[in-house]
């Protein structure tokens, strides 16, 4: 909702803006279909000249970020906390119980009730790996942290590639906008024997070329490689979540010291408060009990 808002704020003060001015609308709207062909069709030739197949669906899907917004919400921090003392305390209690939970979580009873947990791939992985890596009597915790750290920067790496082919895209724009306005440059010099009122139209519908490859590039595409960037990252606290907790178990320290310390590195907007998530925990024990 936000992000239509924001693209409704730029067309209203920009053409809006230039209506008030004196401004006709009837030259870009005469203009605009066979410009947006040359510099959007050419800005869609390149990003897909510069990226395979698998790049570019990915990208797409992830256009939908800048309208829906981050991935996790507050209340799925809690449930990861509450999911990982679960398993904390089971592991602890009977380390051969724990092994049906992190060998199949698609069949875990305690994975499933966090659907919204058990659905993402990744963090089911990273769960489930290191917390096999413990089962493995791993001696070195900071061994541990140091492979799921650099499993976390890959990670990032490549959901951080939708917002790099979008930046791309906005930085090649402007110039593509050039290359139309030089193109209808041209077609107005082939007809310079036309009356001054002809030539001031074919002049002015040249230069929408180089307003569209400019409006696009800092007013549409870039803000949404921008935003799309921020959302990821914002997404990527998820995950290191999830280090924090786990590395702190592999230390020994109690199940709520863990949990407090994923609590601790949660980011504000999100983080739970330490009485609502005291309470999440009681209503997992009595569950267990």
């Amino acid at each position: 909702m936000v992000g239509i808002i924001g693209i409704a704020i730029i067309f209203i003060m920009v053409f809006g803006g230039y209506m008030a001015a004196g401004g006709k609308m009837g030259i870009i709207l005469k203009s605009l279909p066979f410009e947006m062909i040359m510099i959007a069709g050419a800005a869609a030739g390149a990003f897909v000249l510069s990226n395979d197949g698998a790049a570019i669906k990915h990208t797409l899907k992830d256009v939908k970020k800048v309208f829906k917004g981050p991935q996790w919400r507050p209340e799925d921090y809690r449930d990861l906390l509450c999911l990982l003392f679960e398993l904390i305390r089971l592991a602890r209690q009977n380390p051969v119980a724990v092994e049906e939970h992190i060998e199949a979580p698609a069949k875990s009873a305690m994975f499933g009730r966090y659907p919204r947990i058990q659905q993402d791939h990744a963090a089911v992985e990273l769960i489930c790996d290191t917390m096999r890596s413990a089962s493995m009597n791993y001696d070195d915790p900071h061994q541990v942290e140091e492979v799921l750290e650099k499993q976390l920067e890959v990670n990032l790496h490549h959901a951080m590639h939708s917002p790099h082919a979008l930046q791309s895209v906005a930085d090649g724009l402007p110039a593509l906008g050039i290359v139309a306005a030089v193109l209808g440059v041209i077609k107005t010099m082939g007809s310079i024997d036309q009356p001054p009122e002809i030539l001031g139209k074919m002049i002015g519908g040249a230069l929408v070329g180089t307003f569209l490859g400019v409006f696009l590039a800092y007013g549409l595409v870039g803000p949404f490689a921008a935003k799309l960037k921020t959302v990821i990252e914002e997404d990527s606290h998820f995950y290191k979540l999830i280090r924090e907790v786990l590395v702190a178990n592999l230390h020994n320290h109690a199940a709520n010291i863990c949990i407090e310390v994923g609590r601790q590195n949660t980011p504000h907007h999100f983080r739970p408060s330490y009485s609502a998530l005291e309470e999440a925990l009681k209503a997992v024990k009595s569950e267990a009990a």
